[in-house]
């Protein structure tokens, strides 16, 4: 799992080399400091050497310990660098993984989900990394050369403190096993937590609008609580590791006073050696209590490793490796044929039902039907938003699955029922239907949609700034900037879903007919809930519970249709259709 992540490191890898090097460098010179000190102790001051010797050597231990200093402080930069841009290759690479992801991919994942796996998930990454190529060298390093110089010294005494690894090893293992599972469990909590958090700030308006700010706050705080009952599982058992290693490192000390307290008595064991070996007993312990806590630091860690490579190694639903990458849809031809979907794999369960469709190039097709009939299912599989369980979709009579996602998509304009617009200004919002639009081609577009007045009304025109959302437009003038958006696409094929039922009934007629003056040669697709809204399309289709009941001229479906007919006639009793 880890491995998987290793190429991320990417242009860092010098950083990542140059941290262990540096603390490597650091550890050498702290392991001598004991030694001199042994030597100033039991030569300097208890021997022949006298005070010369004694500054002289510790002087050294002086120099020694600013060295040591700089190459600990070059060893915390190198890891940062390397920390910070291994977290931001990952960030990125999850981030394009993502874009590749289709429409079921993200409803597998949810989007709290996503995001607390680029944040959080990332961040515990990034520290354990850091962790790694620091703490994880630095800790064997000192261990090894602290026990091969406290042997050295006194291979009799050394063997107490080789009892107490067994302890640390088996106690690790055990808060190991048992802490993970617990982890994943908190990390999903975390993603309950940020739907919540998300769903409240993106409908805050309904929420003040209803007054349910208690009824959200009450929520978030069991969500909250739910976090805090997850953590508290996880930690209480990664809690044990400080006490079992403090426990372990003072036995061990008090031993190796009484052992090495008697030796000194009895003349086999110098004074200065006694407190050097101590010094190198400690970095025995404080080195693997560093190993401990890079153990308990890779557990928390482990679940966001394997949720980040989750996300890596998904494979997007749609797949276009096999489409040829010239190929383009030279009209606006549409065919289904005997198509079926369904959001599961359980063909029972279908929400489109044996579909047979023929759509011509240029031709406008409204789209009307009962909620929850399919409507924006069925325009969906058109850019291949998602894929047929059986049958084919045919745009320019090629099967969609022959283009590339992206060649498909730039000559399929769709404007959604959400209307999202980006924190930026209008101009940049619209452009992102065509980045090398000239601001000629930006207000063409803007006035096909008849967006053209209002835009022009605010002070800054098409450099207004819009609030995240475009929360300073009305929903109305969302409808209008986004279809302004698809048409700069400048595409063979616009799907307009229910994406004029917030303007006015003239604004509607009006886009709708700078759509037959401008856009006839363009296959236009507008599904609505008013009748009026395309009562002059060429056809019309009507969808009931998957399944088309009726696909003619407004006139003929009034005739023979009898879902039709329901529609008009409530909606001409609802003052909805004015003749």
């Amino acid at each position: 799992m880890i491995k998987k992540l290793l190429p991320f490191i990417g242009e860092y890898k010098l950083e990542t080399i140059l941290a262990p090097v540096m603390i490597t460098i650091e550890v050498a010179l702290e392991l001598m400091i004991p030694f001199m000190m042994a030597r100033i102790v039991d030569y300097g001051i208890l021997g022949d050497g006298g005070m010369t010797y004694t500054i002289q050597m510790g002087s050294l231990m002086v120099l020694m310990a600013i060295i040591a200093l700089i190459f600990g402080a070059l060893s915390g930069r190198y890891a940062a660098i390397a920390g910070m841009g291994f977290a931001k290759n990952i960030r990125e690479g999850l981030f394009k993984k993502i874009q590749t992801y289709s429409f079921a991919n993200v409803d597998k994942f949810t989007t709290a989900s996503l995001v607390t796996r680029l944040t959080t998930d990332v961040t515990n990454t990034q520290n354990s990394f850091m962790m790694v190529i620091r703490m994880a060298v630095r800790a064997p390093v000192m261990l090894i050369g602290a026990t091969i110089m406290a042997v050295s010294i006194n291979p009799q005494l050394s063997t107490v403190f080789i009892f107490s690894i067994p302890v640390l090893g088996t106690a690790l293992y055990l808060i190991g096993k048992f802490a993970h599972p617990r982890f994943l469990d908190m990390l999903e909590k975390y993603d309950s937590l940020n739907e919540k958090v998300q769903d409240f700030i993106v409908n805050i308006r309904v929420v003040k609008a209803f007054v349910r700010e208690d009824h959200e706050e009450e929520k978030f705080v069991d969500n909250a609580k739910r976090v805090k009952d997850a953590q508290l599982n996880a930690e209480k058992l990664v809690v044990l590791n400080m006490p079992i290693m403090q426990m372990t490192i003072y036995t061990s000390v008090v031993a190796i006073l009484w052992f090495g307290g008697n030796m000194v008595i009895e003349g086999t064991f110098n004074i200065g050696e006694l407190s050097s070996f101590i010094m190198y007993i400690m970095q025995v312990l404080i080195s693997l209590m560093m190993l401990s806590m890079v153990f308990i630091m890779l557990i928390i860690s482990r679940a966001s490793f394997s949720r980040i490579v989750e996300g890596l190694e998904e494979k997007p639903v749609l797949d276009d490796g096999d489409a040829d990458p010239q190929l383009k849809p030279e009209n606006g031809d549409i065919e289904f044929k005997d198509v079926s979907f369904s959001y599961s794999d359980d063909a029972e369960h279908a929400v489109l039902n044996h579909v047979n469709l023929s759509i011509k190039s240029g031709e406008t097709v409204g789209i009307i039907g009962g909620t929850g009939s399919s409507k924006s299912t069925l325009v969906q599989l058109i850019p291949r938003l998602y894929d047929v369980q059986s049958g084919e979709v045919h745009v320019a009579g090629r099967n969609v699955t022959q283009y590339k996602l992206n060649t498909l998509r730039d000559h399929v304009a769709m404007v959604l029922q959400n209307n999202v617009l980006f924190t930026g200004t209008i101009k940049e919002n619209l452009k992102w239907g065509n980045e090398e639009a000239t601001d000629e081609e930006v207000i063409e577009a803007a006035k096909a949609a008849q967006a053209h007045d209002f835009i022009t009304a605010f002070p800054d025109g098409y450099d207004t700034e819009l609030g995240q959302g475009g929360v300073n437009v009305s929903g109305g003038q969302k409808q209008r900037l986004t279809i302004a958006r698809a048409l700069l696409k400048q595409p063979k094929i616009v799907i307009l879903d229910d994406s004029t039922s917030a303007v006015d009934t003239a604004t509607d007629a009006a886009i709708r007919e700078v759509f037959r003056e401008h856009l006839n040669d363009v296959t236009t697709l507008i599904i609505a809930q008013r009748i009026t809204s395309v009562s002059d399309a060429d056809k019309i289709i009507v969808l009931e519970d998957g399944k088309i009941n009726g696909f003619d001229t407004h006139d003929n479906l009034l005739k023979s249709n009898t879902i039709y007919q329901e529609i008009y006639e409530s909606q001409s009793k609802g003052g909805g259709i004015n003749e």
